[in-house]
């Protein structure tokens, strides 16, 4: 008797270990350099699309970039600027649809997957943001300014999200 309660106790030990530590939460995850060591994450819902977008270093006007998670992938498929000083693209590539419109550059029609994407989180005039479902995220109010972070998508367990930062909160 004694030994089917342990057992039993043992099993329910099992699978909350395996529910707490299984990856099932898909997220847009930032981590510290590239050490997978997680500071923050933003779980996916029903958009697959988001856009980060900063103040430029060096012409200090606004660049939208927009992506969309494709298979473990992140896809960049817009880029908007207002100025083609160094660093800007001057025109669209292969496929791509370059278009000017109310003063403002869009490089439409991308299709560019990257693995990550490394940012370093702003410490002066950048003000990195993410957009996501119609909601914006300062990134200097979860990640340190000056922090390099990798962002990618991911999937995380349980005991991953009570370490990071949960940028929808």
């Amino acid at each position: 008797m004694i030994r089917k309660i342990l057992l039993f106790f043992f099993s329910i030990l099992l699978v909350n270990s395996f529910l707490f530590l299984f990856p099932y939460q898909p997220v847009i995850a930032f981590s510290f350099e590239d050490t997978n060591q997680l500071l923050a994450y933003l779980p996916i819902q029903t958009s697959r699309t988001f856009q980060i977008q900063y103040t430029h270093s060096i012409h200090l006007t606004d660049v939208v970039e927009t992506y969309q998670l494709k298979d473990e992938q992140i896809v960049q498929t817009e880029l908007q600027y207002e100025n083609f000083a160094i660093g800007m693209p001057s025109n669209a590539e292969g496929e791509e649809i370059f278009i000017k419109h109310n003063g403002k550059y869009f490089i439409k029609n991308m299709n560019r997957a990257f693995p990550f994407i490394d940012v370093r989180i702003g410490q002066v005039k950048a003000e990195h943001q993410l957009h996501y479902e119609k909601q914006m995220y300062r990134l200097a109010d979860y990640l340190s300014p000056g922090t390099w972070v990798r962002i990618e998508p991911k999937r995380i367990s349980l005991w991953q999200q009570m370490k990071g930062v949960k940028i929808d909160e």
